[in-house]
């Protein structure tokens, strides 16, 4: 249900409620009931003693919580406040407002906390304002208080006191956490060595311009879940569009952002998994198990010799042209396996969506389904947005370009190198010396060669120590770049995994195809080329229907040749190149799932040698 709705519903409650009838019982004018805000501005001054109070009412995700406060005030003040009136203050006060407008009740004075009987009246009514703050902690603290304290006659209780307190903490700091900052810690190594698995960082939401939730009716202060009951912590009862308030300005190039999952649009839901996901990356999920199935199929080796045979016979039809033959191969070949991992890509669905198993590290794990979530209830991640909208972007042999420019490299910004001829050092130098850890493997050996990932600095001070050492960037071969090259079925398979996941398209994480990056009021002209750049842009977040016919390219139901992009992308990146899930896998971010910026570091433990003081209160470059 929109925003506008309950927003509605606020504005008609003082009518529907007999506000002018019950206003002229606590000493004010009818007209004062009235006028929309004005009356809420009055019912807060008299009942909670906090006029301003009515403010939070504009605030989406706080205004619902307001408006049962300024109820429950109110019906308490005319002797309401057990159990049962006070759930009916909360959820739905009309019965109780036409009691206090039509009947003798009188406007009376707060609870005397020195008569024994109302406060035990209104005892378990407290306890419903405590639970819904916080359940079972918020008793267990405020009941061990009182068996350990003595009430003081006439001063409200220990539930009383702190169902009050918690109830506005959290609202104070929903607020915040919402529009102004957020804490966010680092989960994984993708940013090293920039920023450092166990850094706690603040987020400033105002850099780019808060966004309103979505889905505003949540449990505060968490993200998806609930810990420890593992049940999602919000209710699309209450859902808005995307709307960003005014902000410090735009997303720069090499910003550090904090964005909501892009591929976090459905998610595989397991309580029994940490943070109830069995992985973020639904979709990654279904190319991997149809990969499982591939390659598991006796009829993919009989398709590839077919594929094989295919390919010398047309070595012999066109007189040794290694080129063309190739070419024809490929193409048969792609033709033999694009209806093939399409299927599997179904039965993987299947298997996720209907029979909830999926494998995982080898192991066939029982589940409990697929789910979707919602934009603002996505996995939180962080990279650097290395590309704005408009950009042209490009790798080649792990260099990024950006408008056919090298890019910008981050002070910590690593790549990996196949280093040979090297002697190493004890571990102890080379974290020491070198700020090389073979704990969060910096460096480690494949056989004969050293895999090191290196700053700029790093590799020039062991270029230095190590003259006799040769240095490689560490690339993955493209078959593309052998045109007497057969691929082989995992060759064509492993596109799927890499960005736009399409067996046409030959990516790497080191060489990656030219793209444009999208901007809103683009005008897309769509070729067979193209389309698959633009698939999950025009289906998952610019919400439209999307068919690939023979005769054409229909959305919504209209064939059409082009498409006008709706919102502005972004391409980020991890500072960590090569061990880091980005845009390389999941592609364009939109803008509406930008949270903000990375500001500053301030905490920071390592898992292996404790607190990093010198990281603390660091700035994010």
């Amino acid at each position: 249900m929109s925003f506008i709705y309950f927003y509605l519903l606020i504005l008609v409650h003082p009518y529907l409620a007999l506000w002018p009838l019950s206003f002229k019982k606590i000493g004010r004018s009818s007209w004062e009931a009235l006028i929309p805000l004005y009356n809420y501005y009055v019912a807060f001054k008299v009942f909670n003693k906090k006029p301003f109070w009515s403010l939070l009412m504009f605030i989406p995700g706080i205004h619902l919580v307001m408006w049962a406060v300024v109820n429950t005030s109110f019906v308490r003040r005319f002797g309401f406040y057990s159990f049962v009136d006070t759930l009916q203050a909360i959820f739905f006060p009309y019965v109780l407002f036409y009691k206090i407008a039509k009947t003798e009740l009188e406007f009376g004075g707060e609870t005397n906390w020195a008569n024994a009987r109302e406060t035990e009246t209104r005892k378990w009514a407290d306890h419903i304002v405590l639970f819904l703050c916080l359940p079972v902690i918020g008793h267990a603290l405020a009941l061990g208080l009182g068996a350990v304290t003595r009430e003081k006659p006439g001063k409200k209780s220990k539930v009383k006191e702190w169902g009050d307190s918690i109830l506005f903490a959290l609202v104070a700091a929903s607020i915040i956490r919402t529009y102004v900052f957020e804490p966010f810690q680092i989960p994984t190594g993708s940013m090293e060595k920039t920023l450092l698995v166990g850094d706690f960082l603040f987020v400033n939401k105002l850099a780019y311009g808060p966004k309103v939730p979505v889905t505003p009716l949540s449990y505060p202060l968490v993200h998806n879940t609930i810990p420890w009951v593992n049940v999602p912590s919000y209710t699309t009862f209450e859902k808005g569009t995307y709307t960003r308030l005014f902000g410090l300005g735009k997303i720069q190039r090499n910003d550090v952002v904090v964005f909501n999952y892009p591929s976090g649009d459905t998610a595989v839901f397991d309580p029994r998994m940490p943070d109830g996901l069995m992985g973020h990356d639904y979709h990654g999920i279904v190319i991997n198990e149809a990969l499982g199935i591939f390659h598991n199929d006796p009829e993919t080796k009989r398709r590839y010799a077919i594929a094989e045979k295919y390919y010398t016979d047309s070595l012999r039809k066109v007189n040794g042209n290694m080129e063309l033959a190739s070419e024809l191969a490929q193409n048969y070949i792609y033709k033999q396996y694009v209806d093939q991992i399409e299927l599997y890509k179904n039965k993987a669905r299947k298997m996720l969506a209907v029979d909830k198993i999926a494998h995982q590290n080898g192991q066939i794990i029982s589940h409990f389904g697929v789910i979707y979530r919602p934009v603002d209830k996505r996995e939180n991640y962080i990279k650097r947005c290395v590309g704005v909208p408009g950009d042209w972007l490009e790798i080649k042999k792990s260099i990024l370009y950006i408008n056919n420019q090298p890019a910008f490299v981050a002070e910590h910004q690593n790549l990996r190198y196949n280093v040979t001829g090297f002697n190493a050092p004890s571990s102890a130098v080379m974290t020491e010396k070198y700020g090389l850890e073979r704990e969060r493997n910096d460096y480690y050996l494949d056989g004969d060669v050293m895999k090191m990932n290196l700053t700029r600095g790093q590799l020039a001070a062991l270029k230095k120590g190590y003259p006799e050492a040769k240095f490689s960037v560490d690339t993955i071969p493209q078959y593309a770049d052998d045109k007497n090259y057969l691929p082989k079925p995992q060759d064509l398979i492993e596109n799927l995994n890499m960005f736009p996941k399409d067996l046409y398209v030959n990516n790497t994480f080191t060489d990656f195809t030219k793209i444009q990056i999208p901007y809103k009021g683009k005008v897309v002209d769509f070729t067979k080329e193209n389309i698959a750049w633009y698939r999950r842009i025009i289906t998952a977040y610019e919400g439209h229907t999307l068919q690939e016919r023979k005769d054409g390219i229909y959305i919504d139901g209209k064939k059409t040749k082009t498409y006008t992009i709706q919102m502005n992308y972004y391409w980020l990146m991890g500072d960590n190149r090569y061990n880091s899930a980005d845009s390389r896998v999941w592609g364009f971010v939109p803008e509406d799932h930008v949270v903000g910026r990375a500001s500053l570091v301030w905490f920071s433990k390592s898992p292996y040698l404790g607190v990093r003081w010198e990281r603390i209160f660091k700035l994010i470059h």
